[in-house]
């Protein structure tokens, strides 16, 4: 089982989807908000906002949300961590081209790391409605 205790700050990030249900806008329909995190601290290093149809973000959103944690920690992770239930072949590409080891696992093996985000959203966006 996977625990922030087992990374070093930057060694690791995690890409994930924030949101449990989409954001709906008025004017510009629903949207899932896609996070980039630190394994280690658990600290979110950026998000990008992509329509709900989209089944994963395209390789230009990736691209911002990676440049976005690098100007954060000011170096990119060795690995990166992607749910195996999310389609996700853009950003593993992406990943790869980057030089970032991409592993995929069981979502319930990053709840340790991203169920507190996914809540505080929950309860900030979603309940809401």
């Amino acid at each position: 089982m996977l625990h922030p205790q087992q990374f070093e700050v930057n060694e690791a990030w995690i890409v994930f989807r924030l949101n449990g249900m989409p954001v709906r806008t008025e004017r510009d329909g629903d949207f899932n908000c896609i996070a980039l995190m630190d394994a280690a601290s658990c600290f979110i290093l950026g998000s990008e906002f992509i329509p709900a149809t989209a089944a994963e973000p395209t390789r230009a959103q990736f691209r911002r949300l990676l440049k976005k944690g690098q100007r954060q920690k000011e170096q990119l992770p060795k690995t990166l961590f992607i749910a195996r239930e999310d389609v996700a072949d853009l950003i593993a590409r992406e990943a790869t081209h980057q030089s970032i080891d991409v592993v995929r696992v069981a979502e319930s093996q990053l709840l340790v790391f991203i169920g507190e985000a996914r809540q505080g959203f929950a309860e900030r966006f979603e309940e809401a409605r």
